[in-house]
């Protein structure tokens, strides 16, 4: 970020903190802006030039809407020095506080982002109060299915037929479908996306994740050099992945439903699921099975099938209400 308060800021929390670390940015920023409401409402019966006293108004009216306190500030910054110069005593000091804080007179846009060892499991609980809040929020987990960065252990993010470190012979349970436990308040934006297979997807679920006044959940998914995968596919990889059934993208946005409409919305097409075994077994974690338990391996495809199948089936039905 630059001393205009330009471009991003990044900081790193622990591991298991991160909904918390976000969280927290997010309410530093809303009592720091709630202050500097505060003290330009106080300006609006000053002594002060016409138009700088309409910026300050149009500020303080869209105090949550990016596009016009970008407008307002770009105004406010312009014209606050020239007034300061035209002021003394009390009111010259709120004019130079306004101008010392400028840094977030444009809304900014806190972004959490971790994965899906912390998203699914060792950090769920402090997600789901996040999320619970009703902070206006988004989150971004990157799905690798697996601890990735403490060396490989199953997470409620693996599959049914993974197999990694404390599921050997392969995780024998269903993967945790965090999207649709984070829908069931009515009041969080969700989305699935997949890079690979549908760019402009992304980018429309980004978009409304962001312009979405609330809390926001994307959950992406991230071929992992822990599949036994050249990285190098791993775009074309998460095209294989939706086409197959194994990985589904769609949309929940409340707003839809607040204008009679299905807040649902599916994006996968009818999955080719005479492609998903093969798809699994194209991945070491999978193949694995087969070499090391041949007794259990089809058996376990078998159920990861049936899985894949009920969920799109799950979507599906809440698309068509």
């Amino acid at each position: 970020m630059n001393e205009f308060g330009h471009g991003p800021a990044w900081a790193n929390s622990l591991f298991e903190d991160n909904a918390e670390f976000g969280f927290g940015m997010n309410l530093a920023q809303e009592a720091r802006r709630s202050q500097l409401a505060d003290m330009m409402a106080d300006l609006l019966d000053q002594n002060i030039p016409a138009e700088l006293k309409e910026a300050l108004k149009l500020w303080i009216d869209n105090l949550n809407d990016a596009e016009v306190t970008k407008t307002a500030a770009a105004t406010i910054r312009g014209l606050l020095p020239a007034a300061i110069e035209q002021t003394s005593g009390d009111l010259q000091e709120v004019l130079k506080a306004i101008l010392a804080n400028a840094d977030i007179l444009v809304k900014k846009s806190i972004w959490i982002i971790g994965g899906d060892g912390w998203a699914y499991d060792i950090g769920y609980g402090g997600l789901d109060h996040v999320l619970a809040s009703g902070a206006d929020v988004n989150v971004l987990v990157l799905d690798t299915e697996v601890y990735s960065n403490t060396g490989g252990q199953a997470s409620k993010a693996t599959p049914t037929g993974a197999v990694a470190k404390f599921a050997s012979s392969g995780k024998r349970t269903r993967k945790k479908d965090l999207g649709m436990m984070a829908m069931s308040y009515g009041y969080v934006y969700v989305a699935t996306v997949a890079m690979g297979a549908n760019r402009n997807q992304l980018m429309k679920a980004m978009i409304e994740a962001e312009s979405y006044d609330g809390p926001s959940l994307i959950i992406a998914y991230a071929p992992c050099i822990n599949h036994g995968i050249d990285m190098s596919l791993s775009v074309e990889e998460s095209k294989q992945a939706v086409e197959c059934g194994y990985w589904n993208l769609y949309r929940f946005d409340p707003r839809r439903e607040a204008e009679g409409a299905n807040p649902f919305v599916l994006d996968s097409k009818e999955p080719d699921y005479d492609k998903f075994q093969a798809y699994l077994k194209s991945q070491v974690r999978y193949s694995r099975l087969a070499r090391q338990f041949p007794e259990h391996a089809e058996e376990l495809y078998a159920q990861a099938e049936a899985d894949v199948k009920r969920r799109y089936n799950g979507y599906k039905r809440l698309a068509e209400v």
